[in-house]
């Protein structure tokens, strides 16, 4: 196990450096010019090209995505002269809009993106699958035949569409909520799930739907089993057939989806933040985008396949934890 891990870390740092470069050439080389974006519309030819070597930009492309690159585990020294800046570890670069570190703007919003996407999957877990596993172990029945559809209708509903009417019924017309604001959880925790529980509804109706069908075909294949059928046939109880032995192993292609699907949501979702006012990384992101700051554009875009490639190397390893057969 300790030799696959390890074989699984080096290729994510491989994974990461091949986002790195494909995001790096992409946004470097741009028709636009970063050093004329940072340096704003009247800006003298001196000024510029103080910019551009304190940017780096002055340098061959390859000579720029290494000291990037280098720059991410050991820090470096931007500029020369009197525009000498250290970057200190992890040095991502600085924001073009603000000139904050970018590794520090998504510190400061990463608290915000993890409460919404730990929160929104707890309750799309709970919900998708135990609906279905109700669904599976009541094949063909109206009980069945009521979740799909509920499930389907739920998964056409785009997330600004359930973020809106959540808003306007909840809030708008019912008033038994306010509008979103952000509170840390160290501060109040009850305000902080109050805060929240919007938005995290908002994202668990679409991926709870998503959930309740993929369980469903996987208990379905799963109880038809012939360990299954074993099982039963020892005379194990009707509830530890279903917990230990079946939903264990269909648990399989859930993991996967788990994995993805938060990793993602770690680096923010753009559509709930935006919609709910919170000040998390997607938001940031979508912000970066909107007046072409490539820093923090690099940086969340590094983050968000950070996320998502640990996620799949931990739901690689919880594999044999959940199905004992992986382990062979």
């Amino acid at each position: 196990m300790i030799y696959y891990a390890g074989r699984r870390l080096l290729s994510v740092i491989g994974v990461l450096i091949a986002v790195a470069a494909i995001t790096f050439v992409i946004f470097y080389v741009l028709p636009s010019d970063p050093a004329a974006a940072a340096c704003g519309k009247s800006c003298s030819t001196e000024r510029l090209a103080a910019i551009r070597a304190h940017m780096g930009l002055d340098q061959p492309l390859w000579r720029q995505f290494a000291d990037f690159v280098t720059g991410i585990f050991t820090g470096r020294t931007m500029g020369s002269g009197q525009y000498t800046l250290h970057c200190n570890f992890p040095c991502l670069g600085y924001s073009y809009e603000n000139s904050e570190g970018v590794w520090d703007l998504m510190m400061d919003r990463l608290p915000v993106s993890a409460s919404l996407a730990f929160g929104a999957a707890v309750i799309w877990l709970v919900l998708g699958l135990s609906a279905g596993v109700v669904a599976a172990l009541r094949k063909d029945t109206l009980t069945d035949r009521a979740l799909m559809v509920g499930s389907v209708a739920a998964a056409s509903l785009p997330v600004y569409f359930t973020s809106m009417m959540l808003i306007y019924g909840v809030i708008r017309l019912a008033g038994l909520l306010p509008y979103p604001s952000y509170v840390p959880f160290g501060d109040d925790p009850l305000h902080w799930a109050s805060n929240l529980i919007l938005p995290w509804l908002a994202l668990a109706i679409l991926y709870a739907a998503m959930y309740a069908r993929q369980s469903r075909s996987s208990m379905i294949e799963t109880m038809a089993e012939p360990y299954i059928r074993t099982a039963r046939a020892k005379g194990l109880p009707y509830r530890t057939v279903v917990v230990k032995h079946g939903l264990r192993a269909g648990m399989t292609p859930i993991l996967t989806l788990f994995g993805m699907d938060l990793g993602g949501l770690l680096a923010g979702a753009v559509i709930t933040e935006s919609l709910f006012g919170l000040p998390g990384i997607g938001r940031l992101f979508y912000g970066a985008l909107s007046s072409g700051d490539q820093p923090v554009i690099l940086g969340v875009t590094l983050l968000a396949a950070t996320f998502i490639v640990l996620a799949n190397l931990a739901v690689d390893l919880l594999y044999a934890v959940v199905d004992p057969r992986v382990r062979y």
